[in-house]
This record gives C-alpha cells, structure tokens and sequence, in this order.
C-alpha cells in the first residue's frame, strides 16, 4: 500500500478501519509522510537520509472509557486487531469524567498547502539546492554547516459519528551557520516554504555570509537597556512563547501569564502596544494550514490580539462546555501584522542600538510574567546615529515578550520565519524594541 493516500483511497481505508468497530463510539486518525534530507559541515556534505511513515490510531469509548491503539501495519488482519485492542483497553480504563465524545459532521475551509513541487523533491534536488550554498562560502573562504529537509503528507480522519477530513500538505526548511576560517565571525539564516519554488538557497546564503564576515572583529559593550532591532528569526522565539500560553483553561484557573484574580482571565484586556494584531487563517497564501484541529474542530479565521488586546484563547470542548463558551481549537498557524518599516528604515531611525540577527536557548524564567532568558548569536551589531558601525560582543537578555510588545516602536512587514526553538513556521515582521534587556555579556559567537 502506498504512503502517501490520496482523499478516496483514506477514505476508503478508514471506512473499512471503522467497520470493524464495536464500541458505542470509535475514532480513527490516519496519517503519512516522506521525508528527505540533506546536512553538510566544514562545507562537505555529511548526511543523507529520508524517512518514510504511515500511523494508524484508533480510538475505542464505551460511555466515558476509552482507550487508544496505534499500528503501522495495514493488511485487514492487523487493522481488525488494532480495533480489538482498542476496545479491550477501553474496557480496562476508568472513566474520564472529562471526555465530552466525538464530534458529528463539520464543515471546513478550503486551505492549499500542498505543493507539487515540494512532493516532487528528489535527493538530486537536494544536492544541487546546497551545491549552490557550498560553492559560495568555499569561494569566501568561510565554513558552511546547513541542513535542508522536505516533508509530503496528508493527515485523515473518520469517525462512527460520519465526520470526516483529509488534509494534504508539503513544506521545506532550510538553515544555514556560517564562520570564518578563525571562528570569530559567524552568520545565521533560515527559511521555511511550503512551496520549494521559492527557496533560494544561494540568496539566503548570501546573507549568511555577510553575518559572518561582518561579525568577525566583534567588541565587548556594557550590557544594560537598549534600543534593540530583532529580525524575525530574532522576534519569533519570544513571540511563539506567548501563543503557547493562551489556554482558556490554564487563565482560569490562575497557571498563566493571562490568568486574573477570581478566576478570570485577560480576555478584553489591553496588553500591549496597539499595533500589535495576531491572528490564525488556514487559509492564508503565505502559511497554509490544516482546516482543521486534533479532535477534528475546524480552523477558522481567529482574531487572537487585535490593536492590543486579548480577543480570545483556546478552549478545549470540555473546558469550554463547562465554561459555557465556544470551544475554540489551538490554531494551526500564527501570524502577526507588520508595519511599512523596511530594515533599513529601522537602523537609519536609530540614534543608539543594537541589531540582532538570532536569539536561541530560550528558557522560561516566569511563566506569569511570561519571562524569558537566553542569548544573542550568529551575528550583533552596534548602531550609532543611524548606521551600523562595528559587530558587538553577544548577549545573556532577560526579557518578558508583553513587556517587550508594550516598549514597541516600529514593525517591518511579515515574513515567513522558522522557529530555532520549535523548527515551526510563522509569519512575523522585524520589530523595534526600545529598552531592551542584557543583562551580560557572552563568549559565544
């Protein structure tokens, strides 16, 4: 059986899947991939892998027992078994007073993040993509490490109560360090699609370099308060700590930055600066995504933040019946409205500053201040009356991403970025930031 279904062929094996199913209620997840990869170091190439993966998950109730069986094989045999074993756990488990059953027939919107140019990625293709990285930092003398991964996929659902979805999606990553021969200079990029039509890996090589050879002679400045510039790579590793913590159910019952006295939450509340909008469309060209949730909610346009203040936050089905609100699923993509600044408007507006091309490491400080530590890298830059004058020493900051979207100063337009932390995609903007938090200084490069 072949990896990658299409929507009849999943839906028919899905079909057959349930028709096995005794249970009062019976739900099965279905999905597949190909994956591909290519890493270099010391500009060689040193690994090349794919992977390929098909899962079965069948989940079996009776009443409020349920259980939960999963398989990679699929003759009729073994997926009559996973059905059995489904059960049979079921009938073991205690009840879970907080399951709140599977959902009927849903409608959802149409999102395209399927790209036939992704799916059609061979290793040839790969190696061309970094051949062009690798002639450029071997011309520059400088040492390249990167890695390049695609994935083609389709995730599916059915259930005894006649929902189904289907969703089929692609996406490429790539990343790239560059250092000089000393090791003293070095340059970081990212970039994420779900089209490979628009992956330019010499482009975004080309800026790695430039990181790299600006960096080189960097010099230690006193930590303290800045005006700081965070190119997206930068801003997304704070930000994404936001979107993890607007739970419905963590604000209520007081566990989270978005909690308040009495058991409420902030929703209605300004929490930062105007200009700050962050919402969720599957449907959107630049960041796809599933129309749907884990349990089979639909996705839909979801104003999070609007002009700075808290418009909603998920709700899992229980929480929200209880809470007597609407069940809101955690979004399948996250974007963050911009503004018209360019990056070099940014800097020429900049009397005393400091550029950060990457922050990594993040670590959580406080969770109800949503403080964050971590440090500087891959290429910091000082800037004085509106120019770029020499690379700095790196960074140890301590910084709260509210309290950094309430000292905002101008937004660049969004750009589709790839998280260090998580490696998930989002559109953000590069962002202006005064009176930003270093507190030492580091040795890394």
């Amino acid at each position: 059986m072949a990896i990658i279904l299409t929507e009849a062929e999943a839906k028919a094996l899905l079909t057959k899947v349930l028709s096995y199913s005794k249970a009062d209620e019976c739900e099965v997840n279905l999905s597949g991939e190909e994956r591909g990869n290519l890493r270099y170091a010391r500009n060689e190439v040193s690994t090349s892998g794919s992977l390929i993966n098909k899962n079965l998950a069948v989940q079996s109730a009776y009443g409020k027992r349920v259980g939960t069986a999963t398989i990679d094989e699929f003759d009729e045999a073994s997926l009559e078994k996973v059905v059995r074993r489904s059960e049979e756990l079921a009938k073991l488990a205690p009840e879970n007073p907080e399951y709140v059953g599977i959902l009927g027939p849903q409608q959802y919107v149409k999102s395209s993040g399927f790209f036939n140019s992704t799916a059609k990625i061979t290793p040839d293709t790969r190696a061309t993509a970094v051949d062009k990285s690798l002639q450029l930092s071997r011309e520059k003398n400088l040492t390249a490490a990167g890695f390049l991964q695609d994935n083609y996929g389709y995730s599916a659902m059915m259930n005894s109560k006649g929902l189904f979805a289907y969703y089929p999606s692609t996406g490429v990553n790539f990343s790239l360090t560059v250092r000089t021969p000393d090791g003293k200079g070095s340059g970081y990029v990212a970039r994420g699609y779900s089209d490979y039509t628009k992956l330019d890996t010499a482009a975004a090589t080309r800026i790695a370099i430039q990181k790299a050879q600006g960096s080189a002679e960097a010099r230690a400045i006193e930590p303290g308060k800045y005006t700081v510039i965070l190119e997206p790579t930068a801003a997304i590793v704070l930000l994404e700590n936001i979107y993890f913590n607007m739970d419905a159910r963590s604000a209520d019952e007081g566990r989270s930055y978005f909690s308040k006295s009495g058991g409420k939450s902030r929703i209605g509340d300004k929490i930062v600066d105007e200009r700050v909008t962050i919402y969720s469309d599957p449907t959107n060209a630049e960041l796809p995504a599933s129309p749907w949730g884990g349990d089979g909610r639909p996705q839909e346009n979801t104003m999070w933040i609007e002009k700075g203040v808290v418009k909603n936050l998920a709700y899992e089905r229980y929480w929200a019946q209880k809470q007597g609100k609407k069940a809101i699923p955690f979004p399948n993509n996250m974007i963050m409205q911009g503004g018209t600044s360019s990056l070099e408007d940014m800097i020429k507006s900049t009397q005393r500053g400091i550029l950060v091309t990457k922050l990594w490491y993040i670590r959580e400080v406080d969770p109800q201040t949503i403080l964050l530590t971590g440090l500087t890298r891959d290429g910091t830059f000082y800037i004085e009356n509106g120019k770029i004058k020499h690379p700095v020493k790196n960074f140890r900051f301590n910084e709260s991403p509210i309290i950094m979207l309430n000292n905002l100063e101008s937004l660049g337009k969004p750009e589709r970025v790839v998280s260090t932390e998580t490696d998930r995609n989002y559109l953000v903007p590069a962002m202006k930031i005064r009176e930003f938090t270093f507190t030492s200084l580091s040795d890394a490069v």
